[in-house]
């Protein structure tokens, strides 16, 4: 990114005294300056500035590209999983790899060997020849802190006077008698804080005044730190618009508010599991996963965000989705090491486990759950995806023949420990079930076909064309 020769390269090409920095040609910057630098050495190349963010082309990081330009402090606001603790922890990327600071045993902050803000760094520079002060580097990859607000104390992030100091003989009012909380330790770096309105007023009132002055007060004792860092927040547009729960001198003072959002395209949804699910699907017991089958998934978490039983305010996370692909995935390489399939291909019965990977992720709205429990829930909402996805895949003419066929007492098992060869043997009774899979998905893998045949048939029911009954990972479909 354009970096100057001294902020990267090993350790023994970089200087390690005062002097030597001088001679070397660094030049101090702020942080926010650095920062932006950066970003626009990584636009004039045509760099990929947020690698892995997907869905934001167009709305997010165009406002982020403005925000990082104009220096300001940033504000993420959106649902659960929306991917701005990761877009915050992103933006590391565009601080230099290395920046000098004076090597001071015990020093609580980072000081810049030319405009140093603590007493001890101020000293050493008046009493120390240029030659002998001692430069150490911090890497990039240090200068990003983050705090969760619920049960964040002030001394954490601002700091709190040291009583084992005043003991000592140290005045209270003197700088070395406090203990500085992350913030300060941050100075010259990024400090993020997570979930802002859930941090009580009076550390509100120590942000407010850093953002604004950029000194802190500790117990009523003002310490003139020319503080120099870039703080970014994050919260729940519920929450932060809430009356009384975020001052308004602090919400005045962030410059920028970044609204983040879900998906707008559920092939987004679907690139991102494929990006951030971690799943190996090769290996020796390989799992091939139809398209449908991932549509399927990211549906389910579509439609939690839309279903009346679901409190739209808490949102359901990208996490939500992640974790249920992973519990497919897992169901189909069981049966495929348990029945030498490879590879092993998902279908809708393994979608029976997706309780242990879902329950506890959604929040219900009290007001209309009509005291539904959240598995139920969850049952309806599956049900929902499968319709969803099965009516795009599959034309409705040919149903109402299969319909009519199980009509007549016709009953098929499934079950997701069942193999794949058995399906072609059980739908000899519904061969038109048989070719409506293929127009899903035509494949000479019994296991595709099975995956296809469980489609139709669990879209039919979700479509109320035939009835389901389900015991112990057994489904029996039949009128």
């Amino acid at each position: 990114m354009g970096i100057h020769p001294t902020r990267s390269g090993t350790v023994s090409e970089r200087p390690n005294t005062l002097k030597a920095l001088r001679e070397s040609g660094w030049q101090s910057k702020t942080v926010k300056n650095e920062l932006r630098d950066n970003f626009l050495t990584a636009m004039k190349t045509n760099d990929e500035l947020f690698p892995g963010i997907v869905g934001y082309d167009d709305t997010v990081i165009p406002e982020i590209n403005i925000a990082i330009l104009a220096g300001h402090d940033m504000l993420f606001l959106g649902e659960k999983g929306q991917a701005k603790s990761r877009i915050m922890r992103s933006l590391v990327r565009f601080l230099d790899e290395y920046v000098p600071y004076l090597n001071i045993p015990g020093s609580p902050v980072h000081e810049d060997p030319y405009h140093p803000i603590t007493k001890v760094g101020r000293d050493l520079l008046a009493n120390t020849p240029e030659d002998q002060v001692p430069i150490a580097w911090w890497h990039r990859k240090e200068r990003y802190a983050e705090r969760l607000a619920p049960g964040t104390k002030f001394a954490d992030i601002i700091g709190e006077i040291d009583p084992a100091k005043l003991a000592g003989g140290t005045s209270m009012s003197a700088e070395d008698a406090l203990h500085f909380g992350l913030i300060p330790r941050m100075h010259r770096a990024i400090f993020a804080m997570n979930e802002i309105p859930e941090l009580d007023d009076l550390i509100q009132v120590g942000l407010f005044n850093i953002l604004e002055e950029r000194d802190v007060q500790i117990r009523g004792y003002p310490i003139q730190f020319d503080l120099d860092v870039l703080i970014l927040f994050s919260a729940n547009p519920t929450t932060y618009n809430r009356s009384g729960k975020v001052i308004p001198q602090l919400k005045d003072r962030i410059g920028s508010l970044i609204q983040t959002h879900y998906p707008r395209e559920r092939q987004l949804g679907i690139e991102i599991i494929e990006a951030e699910s971690g799943m190996d699907l090769g290996g020796e017991f390989p799992v091939f996963v139809p398209y449908f089958m991932k549509e399927i998934i990211e549906q389910v978490s579509v439609s939690a965000r839309k279903s009346k039983y679901v409190d739209h305010a808490s949102g359901v996370s990208a996490r939500f989705s992640m974790a249920n692909y992973r519990t497919m995935v897992a169901s189909a390489r069981q049966r495929g090491v348990k029945h030498g399939e490879k590879p092993a291909v998902p279908r809708i019965s393994d979608l029976g486990h997706l309780p242990t990977s879902s329950l506890g992720k959604l929040e219900l709205d009290l007001m209309g759950s009509n005291q539904m429990s959240e598995k139920q829930v969850l049952e309806a909402i599956i049900a929902d995806a499968v319709r969803v996805v099965f009516e795009e895949y599959v034309e409705k003419h040919g149903l109402d023949e299969i319909a009519e066929v199980f009509g007549k007492g016709v009953k098929i098992e499934v079950g997701d420990l069942l193999p794949s060869a058995e399906y072609a043997k059980r739908l000899k009774r519904v061969p038109k079930a048989w070719d409506k899979a293929f127009e899903v998905n035509a494949a000479e893998s019994d296991a595709v076909r099975a995956s296809c045949v469980e489609f139709v048939l669990a879209g039919m029911y979700a479509s109320d064309r035939i009835s389901r009954a389900s015991k112990h990972g057994r489904i029996v479909y039949e009128t």
